[in-house]
C-alpha cells in the first residue's frame, strides 16, 4: 500500500541550530538539512516539507502564530494530507501549540516537537523526536483530540503542557493531569484524551494583552502604565489559589471599570485558581468584581487564550464560559 502523506512544517528552534564558530549556538539548518540528517522519516511516510521559518523560540509573536495557524489549516484541508507535524523551539512551544489548539478546525492529528540538543552535540534529540511525532501523526487514535506535543517520548495535550525545566530533555510535563501517552519501542500508546479543549475562529490578533505577576509587595505602577495604553485585556498570575496585593486589587477594579478583561490565573504550577479568600484582593472579591477565572491554565496560556477569543470577537459572557467550563 502506498504510504500516507504527513506534512512537516519547520519553524526553526534548537532543533534547526547549531554550534557556531564562537562557542555560541545559532539556527542553521534548512528544512532539506533536518530531513538529510533524519533518514528514517522516509521509511514511515510519504513527507512533504515546508520551510516556514528558522525562528528562535522567543522570536515567535502571536501574530507569527495565527500565519502559522493558517498554514497548517489549508495543509490539514487538503485530502491528500493524513496529518502535519510542526517543528518549533522549545521555549515558546506550549504557547504556539496551543494557539494551534484553539484555532485550528481539523480532526488530522497535529503533533509539535523541538529538541532540547541542537545537532552539534551527540546526543541530539532531534530526529528521535521528530521520527516519534510522525508515529504519532499516522496513529489512528491521535485523530481528533486536538494539537499534541511529542518530546522525550511523551505524549501531551497542547493544552495541558508545559516546559518545566530549563535543560533536560524531559523538560515538558503537565504537572496537573499527566501525559496522553508514550511512545515505547516505538509503538504509540494514548490512554486518554484532553481534559477539555476549546476552538475560536480568530480573525485578527489583538494589539495588546499584558501578563503581570503578583509577587510580595506587588507594586501598582506596571498596571497602571498598562492601563493607558488600553489593552485588549489583562492576566494576571495570581498568588496561591487566585489571590493578589490591595493595590494589585483596586487597579483591577479600574480595568474592569473601563470594561477590560482581566483573567486570573495562578503562579503555582499545579492547582486551579477559586474564589475562596475573602478579605481584601482575595478571590471572592475578584470573582464578584468580574475577574475571569483561569480554571487550571498557567498565565502564558491563560493569555494565549484570551488572545484567541478576543481576536474572535467573542463577548464578554462567551469568555467566561471558555474560561469556567468546569464550573
Amino acid at each position: 500500500m502506498p504510504k500516507r502523506k504527513i506534512a512537516i512544517v519547520f519553524t526553526g528552534g534548537t532543533i534547526s541550530m547549531t554550534m557556531d564558530n564562537f562557542g555560541g549556538v545559532v539556527p542553521s539548518l534548512s528544512a532539506e538539512d533536518i530531513l538529510r540528517l533524519t533518514p528514517s522519516v522516509f521509511e514511515l511516510a510519504d513527507i512533504e516539507s515546508l520551510e516556514f521559518g528558522r525562528y528562535p523560540g522567543p522570536h515567535v509573536t502571536p501574530e507569527l502564530m495565527l500565519e502559522l495557524t493558517h498554514v497548517v489549516q489549508r495543509l490539514a484541508d487538503r485530502t491528500d494530507v493524513h496529518g502535519i507535524v510542526v517543528t518549533h523551539g522549545t521555549d515558546t512551544l506550549e504557547e504556539t501549540a496551543y494557539f494551534l489548539d484553539c484555532t485550528l478546525n481539523t480532526s488530522k492529528p497535529v503533533v509539535v516537537i523541538g529538541s532540547m540538543r541542537n545537532s552539534s552535540e551527540p546526543d541530539w534529540d532531534g530526529p528521535r523526536n521528530l521520527r516519534d511525532a510522525l508515529l504519532i501523526a499516522l496513529h489512528p487514535k491521535a485523530a481528533g483530540i486536538g494539537v499534541l506535543t511529542c518530546l522525550a517520548d511523551t505524549i501531551q495535550a497542547a493544552s495541558e503542557v508545559s516546559k518545566m525545566d530549563t535543560s533536560n530533555i524531559h523538560t515538558f510535563e503537565s504537572t496537573n493531569f499527566g501525559p496522553l501517552g508514550r511512545i515505547v519501542n516505538g509503538a504509540v500508546m494514548i490512554y486518554r484524551h484532553p481534559v477539555h479543549r476549546d476552538y475560536f475562529p480568530v480573525r485578527y490578533i489583538p494589539a495588546f494583552v499584558p501578563l503581570f505577576k503578583c509577587y510580595t509587595s506587588s507594586e501598582a505602577l506596571l498596571l497602571k502604565a498598562a492601563l493607558r495604553e488600553h489593552p485588549a485585556g489583562i492576566v494576571v498570575e495570581a498568588m496561591g489559589v487566585g489571590n493578589v496585593p490591595p493595590v494589585v486589587y483596586h487597579e483591577i477594579l479600574n480595568a474592569l471599570e473601563a470594561r477590560i478583561p482581566v483573567v486570573l490565573a495562578s503562579r503555582c504550577p499545579i492547582g486551579r485558581v477559586e474564589h475562596l479568600y475573602a478579605y481584601e484582593g482575595a478571590g471572592k472579591q475578584l470573582y464578584a468584581a468580574g475577574v475571569v477565572f483561569a480554571d487550571y491554565l498557567n498565565g502564558q496560556k491563560a493569555r494565549i487564550k484570551l488572545i484567541a477569543a478576543l481576536g474572535a470577537e467573542c463577548s464578554p459572557e462567551q469568555i467566561r464560559h471558555s474560561f469556567e467550563w468546569s464550573d
